[in-house]
């Protein structure tokens, strides 16, 4: 008869361990160096609703660089986490092959290239609901397709909903070389508008070969002079106050603060925070609330795959090197979006 440890140790040996992946996480808030890591921890469960994604691709935008400083405050009030992160992945936009699906998941199944959402997409896995994700167009690679959705969202809801743009308006983009700013330069001009961007001298060039009509180099011309009126401007900057943008605007005209960076430690930029105030009050005032949904990533994958919108590329960085990535990206010399390869 065998002995009860022999026995114990038989029932530990074939006893299933944990899957583990890499990942880049943090445990308190701060400046990317100081807090971000590479590290072994289990692979995220799949939910009955939820899709187990392969990652190949995440890409990086400011709000990744808001969560990780837990700046402005306002941001650990409205619960992203008081002290820390909630969320110790770092990283929303992702691109990949499809792991595993769980029982209740009809859109997708084991193999498929698919793009979108999903909180912690640094790593090598990422579980997420399956109305977070839409396939990946066949004419982008995965770091494009990954560079798409969450600025994407941001400049398609911002013209469409908030702005309700239609065609033939006049469109002013401020801050048009930024990541939401060369998809909104893209997706007005799918909609038939006249734009007009907003941008340094450096990326002139870009914000031009994207399709805008006009190009105002903010170094050598204040646009708060000009005399041209527009019917739907879209605000990234936060560099202008809110009654100098809405003097650009024709009688009718919309506003949409997309968001601001600088400002208060508490609330972040002037902008959006007193346009979300004063929205009740001021008609022409809409600032945006971005929504991540199926059906939009949908429609976004249309345009990509029609010629509409081509996702820019600045430069690529290996899973270990996000801290450097979320520093290149704050210094803010990109020209196109920053991706992380898995």
């Amino acid at each position: 008869m065998r002995s009860a440890t022999e026995t114990a140790t038989e029932s530990d040996a074939i006893m299933p361990t944990e899957i583990t992946m890499r990942a880049i996480v943090q445990d308190k808030y701060g400046e990317a160096t100081d807090v971000l890591r590479l590290e072994e921890i289990n692979r995220p469960s799949v939910g009955d609703g939820d899709v187990l994604v392969r990652v190949h691709a995440a890409s990086i935008h400011i709000g990744d660089w808001h969560v990780m400083t837990g700046l402005p405050y306002l941001l650990r009030v409205v619960g992203f986490g008081f002290r820390a992160p909630k969320v110790r992945v770092r990283g929303l936009d992702m691109a990949g092959t499809v792991e595993a699906a769980g029982k209740n998941v009809t859109n997708f199944k084991v193999g498929d290239e698919v793009f979108g959402t999903c909180n912690g997409s640094f790593a090598e896995y990422a579980s997420t609901p399956q109305d977070t994700l839409a396939l990946k167009p066949t004419n982008l690679t995965f770091e494009e397709a990954s560079a798409v959705p969450t600025s994407g969202f941001a400049a398609l809801q911002a013209l469409r909903d908030a702005g309700g743009i239609t065609a033939g308006q006049q469109v002013l983009i401020v801050g048009a070389s930024g990541g939401v700013g060369l998809f909104a330069v893209q997706i007005a001009k799918s909609f038939g508008a006249d734009v007009t961007g907003v941008c340094s001298t450096a990326k002139v060039d870009l914000v031009r070969s994207l399709g805008a009509d006009h190009v105002i180099d903010y170094t050598q011309e204040d646009i708060t002079q000009t005399e041209r009126r527009y019917d739907l401007i879209l605000e990234m900057g936060g560099n202008h106050s809110l009654a100098e943008l809405r003097r650009l605007l024709r009688r009718e005209g919309t506003l949409v603060p997309v968001g601001s960076e600088g400002g208060s430690r508490w609330v972040g930029g002037r902008g959006w925070f007193q346009a979300t105030l004063l929205s009740r009050f001021v008609h022409s005032l809409r600032p945006l609330s971005t929504e991540p949904n199926q059906a939009d990533l949908q429609f976004l994958s249309e345009l990509i795959k029609a010629g509409k919108i081509t996702p820019i590329i600045d430069r690529t960085y290996p899973l270990n090197d996000v801290p450097e990535a979320m520093a290149y990206l704050k210094d803010g010399r990109a020209r196109g979006k920053i991706i992380i390869t898995v």
